[in-house]
């Protein structure tokens, strides 16, 4: 068998850098295929779609599953298995950036499983591959017949140093104010991601422009690549029966009873939900009363009334601008705050808004309760972390808890952008935190509640944050005939149903930290998202005033039972001494006085944290510590524990791991015949250092210069024992010499 030729696409950027997109040699038994590369990064996605849609489905039962290969970076994955299992949080995120951006533009009535898969095959460490991840997937929709109203493309627009750059690097991007992810068409916005550094509004729709303009030309690319591959045309399908009859019916019988409950002006979702519903049950119980049960569709009816109902939920905001809650456009929910809700957590804080309400915790912890991240190209330690939990209760509905969600993860993403740049550097806070936001209702924007109330318990925590932040989700009704449209304030969860955008935007006072749109229709200005910024900073300080009237500023103090930190720097040599053989010393620290210790090496300096529930605790590790750092000084006096003892002195420890030696002599006024007559092993005394021995850095160590000196005394025997040493010097000299003058006496016989 022949090798394939492929067919190759270039998009250049610019700049010097290109990505090629290439199809026909990998993967050719999927609907389609291609590899994506920049650099030597490396994408293959692939698409397959079910020929037929299954009975009954009335959605697109779109799947996207986005993965990295350890191999493509030559490293083993961890675990005790060595194999990639199920995707970790990055690669879900990633997931959804795609699914975002794709699953608008299938048409409305395609309904067979689609499924998407994209693969990290090689990467080189710089380029960013989840920049190109949505390229990739819309490449290989492109080169297949499955009906897709795009192309669409991805990118990362960031600003370093007050430049744009389009997928910058990784190492570009950690000096970066500005990091989103735009995905578009080549005439429309799709939906947008990111983080900044509270960066105006005129800035943040800069940003989005300037990655539009870049995206035009992948979309470009991918039509001619369709058009190369022979799939301008896609596949026939028809995965819809309707019965015009019947929907003319629903519409003409039902729309002025439909209109009364959208203009209620009900504030509770449950009761005007189930006043929509017996709408439609009224009908299905009269058709079928006409008819007979087997001649009446109610999938059919379901569609046809949802239409309806999203018809006059859309017509009373456009034409008399009264939401279903009898709000106006601009209106944020009434809102009520609390903090210290939970006396037994580190801090915590209660945020409701409308029907929507976050419980949400603090935990501080050590560094060995720090996130540990080991990805394919990113290895490390995260000690903010932020958690989303949405329990099907919030909503009302009987079904089992079970693992956590996508939407979960992707909700907890989005909070933890908005505040990690408002929390304290990690230089300058030595805690790991972790939030939790528990959703204990909701109605529309429970991720911006996240947000809210993980302000509120960060400074009832007493965690110094920079600026308090509040979120808000703003939403869209458009007129396809017309022109109108009308922006909304605090998105209720069926505005967002029936809606055409959905714009969450976090920030402080003084700029936007985080953000994330998913547009639902074609032709979106920028005027129109220029006007949904500007009334999104008006409800975000709106916010932010209420929040203020809770709690203005951090808690001076942490809460009483919550663990305290204490932190010293010391010389990088003392790091071995702390840790001690096999780590000896410090587990031994660690069990005698009840703490946690970390050491962590930072320009050639050691941080050493002690973590601890009291004060006790940490002062007793604390001063072990700085025991085994101090440097010895001469005229000092130390309490020292005697290690050994010898008949010439005792070896004393006066510092952990520094011994010095008492001799005897040092050890009373007097003559000591045996050390053992007045020390043992395990006696605690005092001793003076007296002296350093040069270049050996040997410690002398004296007792009895602690003790009262004798009236009168008189040292004879240090006296003697100076005689005897002369005594013995001049043996030695004498000794010396007649040895000399034997050898003169033997050399002159033999001559």
């Amino acid at each position: 068998m022949s090798k394939p030729t492929p067919i190759i696409k270039t998009i250049d950027l610019g700049d010097g850098r290109d990505i090629k997109i290439e199809t026909g040699k990998l993967a050719k038994q999927a609907d389609g295929s291609v590899v994506v590369s920049m650099g030597s990064t490396m994408l293959l996605a692939t698409v397959v779609s079910a020929k037929e849609a299954k009975e009954d489905v009335d959605f697109m039962p779109l799947s996207v599953e986005y993965r990295e290969k350890y191999s493509s970076h030559g490293r083993f994955p961890g675990g005790f298995l060595k194999r990639e299992a199920r995707p970790g949080d990055h690669e879900i995120l990633i997931s959804r950036l795609i699914d975002r951006a794709l699953r608008p533009l299938f048409p409305e009535d395609f309904h067979a499983d689609t499924f998407v898969n994209v693969s990290l095959i090689s990467a080189d460490g710089e380029v960013m591959p989840d920049a190109l991840a949505g390229l990739a997937a819309s490449a290989a929709l492109a080169v297949s017949d499955i009906p897709f109203n795009g192309p669409i493309a991805e990118a990362r627009v960031a600003r370093i140093e007050g430049k744009f750059m389009i997928n910058p690097t990784f190492e570009e991007l950690e000096q970066a104010d500005i990091d989103i992810m735009v995905g578009a068409t080549y005439d429309n916005i799709l939906m947008v991601e990111g983080e900044m550094s509270e960066v105006s509004e005129e800035e943040m729709l800069e940003a989005i422009k300037i990655a539009h303009e870049a995206l035009k030309p992948m979309c470009a690319v991918q039509k001619e690549l369709e058009k190369e591959c022979g799939k301008t045309k896609k596949r026939e399908y028809n995965h819809e029966e309707n019965d015009e009859e019947l929907k003319a019916r629903v519409w003409k019988e039902l729309k002025s009873d439909c209109e009364k409950v959208a203009a209620s002006s009900n504030n509770d979702k449950h009761e005007r939900t189930e006043a929509f519903a017996k709408v439609k049950e009224d009908f299905i119980e009269k058709v079928t009363a006409e008819m007979g049960e087997e001649k009446v569709n109610t999938t059919l009816i379901d569609r046809y009334y949802h239409d309806l109902e999203k018809e006059a939920v859309r017509n009373l905001i456009l034409d008399k601008g009264i939401r279903l809650d009898g709000r106006k456009t601009d209106e944020i929910r009434d809102i009520w705050c609390e903090v210290d809700y939970l006396p037994g957590a580190h801090g915590s804080a209660v945020f409701t808004r409308g029907e929507t309400q976050s419980l949400t915790t603090i935990t501080l912890g050590t560094k060995m309760d720090e996130k540990q991240i080991d990805q394919v190209l990113t290895q490390g330690s995260e000690k903010f972390v932020l958690h989303y939990n949405f329990p099907p209760f919030s909503t009302g509905d009987a079904r089992p808890m079970r693992g956590t969600s996508r939407r979960e993860i992707g909700h907890g993403n989005l909070a933890h952008r908005a505040l990690k740049k408002m929390v304290p550097d990690p230089a300058d806070l030595p805690y790991a935190l972790r939030i939790v936001s528990d959703i204990l209702e909701s109605n529309g924007s429970s991720s911006m509640a996240t947000v809210c109330a993980g302000t509120l318990a960060l400074m009832d925590a007493g965690i110094q944050i920079n600026k308090p932040v509040s979120g808000i989700a703003m939403g869209l009704i458009t007129e396809k005939e017309g022109g109108r449209f009308a922006v909304l304030s605090d998105i209720l969860g069926d505005e967002d149903h029936l809606g055409d955008m959905d714009f969450k935007v976090t920030g402080t006072r003084d700029g936007i930290t985080a953000t994330q749109m998913d547009i639902k229709v074609d032709g979106l200005s920028y005027e129109v998202l220029a006007k949904a910024l500007a009334q999104a900073k008006q409800g975000r300080l709106h916010i932010l005033d209420v929040m203020s009237e809770t709690i203005a500023e951090p808690n001076a103090e942490l809460k009483p039972h919550a663990p305290r930190i204490e932190r010293i720097e010391i010389d990088k040599e003392f790091i071995g001494a702390i840790i001690g053989p096999g780590g000896k010393v410090i587990q031994e620290i660690q069990a005698e006085t009840g703490t946690t210790i970390t050491i962590d090496e930072v320009e050639n300096k050691g941080i050493v944290d002690v973590f601890a529930s009291n004060r006790d605790s940490i002062e007793g590790a604390m001063n072990r510590i700085k025991n085994i750092i101090a440097v010895p000084e001469v005229d000092t006096v130390y309490e020292g524990k005697v290690r050994s003892i010898q008949p010439y002195g005792a070896f004393v420890e006066i510092l952990p791991g520094k011994d010095g030696l008492l001799h005897i002599s040092e050890i009373e006024w007097g003559r000591l015949e045996k050390v053992e007559d007045v020390l043992k092993e395990g006696d605690i005394i005092e001793v003076k250092l007296i002296g350093i021995e040069p270049g050996s850095g040997k410690l002398k160590l004296s007792r009895r210069a602690l003790l009262p000196k004798p009236e009168g005394f008189v040292e004879p025997e240090r006296r003697n024992s100076g005689n005897r040493r002369d005594n013995r010097d001049r043996r030695d000299n004498r000794d010396r010499r007649d040895n000399r003058d034997r050898r003169d006496n033997r050399d002159r016989r033999r001559d």
